[in-house]
């Protein structure tokens, strides 16, 4: 895996000039409300320096899946106004991201002024990486901040393309992100564990190949451990699993045991017979799991051999709860392993890096989000960079260089 040497805001004297902050104000909206504004704030120390400091911010975004075409309830236009809401200030909205609309909206700014454009992706140019698209975005501006770590993954007009086209630089979001992802696999403080979990290995097979080379612990929870179980004889009854993995599964392990990586499995779990909130349970050892029952969440063995584990830990990255937390009972195993992690974090005893849409969900309902070292809300951008991919979006920050200290 490579760096990159990408510019901060530090390097970027913003004064009067237009500066094109491509901002990710892809928020999840229901009956026409935000219900998680959590990009929209992590944004706002970005959007605030730079105004500070005297730039005319031309912020842009995609927004949901329009393939192309302009869809009247995907536009940015609400979304700017809660921009503007969060921002304290006023936030004003043109209808197009390119052309004269997009022009007449920049040129009527002041310095320190905040314009939101409309949804790049109405533009069939954006995931295309348009060349065209990306110099008229480009052409707006003096330089270019990308301060969206979670589209990075693709190499889109308004990520890649317009990087080609002016001085470029990361946004404080980003190299917030970039610098716990050093943190947590690049240039980790050894001993390095990771949690693991979710439905399916085939998801996750280039994950956990990647963390094979890196990790010293690797931790397999949810239904992707009753893969691993069964591929070693275990009966996992009712439980999901993937039967056709079984041999990719043997695979990991030996070459775990290659790499000298402790593969950590649970010992006992909490099964049911059907899957729904408050059943009877029954918590019985991992190898007497029963025929007609399903395994739904870590046993308490299990989470006290993670706990115990995890505090020999000094780096600790996290993807996938250990159990169907969404439904209780089946939350207590993630709830009390996630509780042990804030609570060694806190004490400064380890550094912790949790990411992925479930994840966060998980950590949320745990009541830890604020304990964890950094929590990625980027996604599919944070898995891939786990998995050793390259990030089109980063690599157009700045030059590249191979890693001095490889893991």
């Amino acid at each position: 895996m490579t760096t990159v040497a990408f510019k901060t805001l530090d390097q970027l004297q913003p004064a009067g000039k237009k500066v094109l902050l491509r901002a990710d104000l892809n928020v999840p909206v229901k009956g026409g409300q935000i219900t998680d504004a959590t990009r929209l704030l992590r944004l706002l120390p970005t959007i605030q320096e730079l105004a500070q400091k005297g730039a005319r911010v031309i912020v842009v975004s995609h927004f949901d899946r329009p393939k192309g075409q302009r869809v009247p309830e995907m536009s940015l236009a609400p979304i700017a106004d809660a921009l503007g809401d969060a921002l304290g200030r006023p936030v004003t909205f043109a209808d197009d991201c390119i052309g004269p609309v997009a022009q007449k909206a920049v040129d009527a700014m002041q310095d320190g002024d905040v314009v939101v454009l409309e949804n790049t992706r109405f533009h069939p140019g954006e995931e295309a990486n348009d060349p065209e698209l990306a110099k008229s975005l480009a052409s707006l501006a003096d330089f270019y901040v990308n301060d969206a770590f979670s589209a990075a993954h693709r190499a889109h007009a308004s990520t890649e393309g317009v990087a080609r086209h002016l001085p470029s630089f990361a946004g404080r979001l980003m190299e917030t992100e970039l610098n716990a992802l050093n943190i947590a696999l690049e240039n980790p403080e050894r001993p390095v564990g990771a949690i693991i979990g979710g439905a399916k290995i085939s998801t996750k097979l280039d994950l956990i190949g990647n963390l094979l080379e890196k990790v010293q612990v690797l931790i397999i929870g949810g239904a992707m451990a009753n893969t691993f179980l069964a591929a070693q004889g275990v009966k996992v009854g009712r439980s999901l699993q993937e039967g056709e993995m079984h041999d990719t599964a043997r695979a990991i392990l030996a070459k775990a045991r290659e790499k000298g990586c402790e593969v950590v499995l649970p010992v006992d779990a909490v099964t049911a017979t059907e899957f729904k909130a408050n059943v009877p349970t029954q918590v019985v050892a991992i190898d007497a799991i029963p025929d007609d029952a399903m395994i739904l969440d870590v046993g308490p063995q299990t989470v006290r051999n993670l706990c115990a584990k995890i505090a020999t830990l000094k780096t600790l990255v996290w993807n996938g709860p250990l159990g169907a937390f969404e439904i209780p009972p089946f939350d207590a195993g993630t709830n009390a392993v996630a509780q042990e992690v804030g609570r060694l974090t806190q004490e400064g005893r380890l550094k912790s890096i949790a990411g992925g849409g479930d994840t966060v969900s998980a950590l949320r309902h745990a009541g830890v989000t604020k304990e964890i070292s950094y929590i990625s809300t980027a996604g599919g951008a944070f898995l891939e960079w786990l998995e050793g991919k390259t990030l089109p979006g980063i690599m157009a920050l700045e030059s590249v260089f191979e890693r001095a200290l490889p893991i």
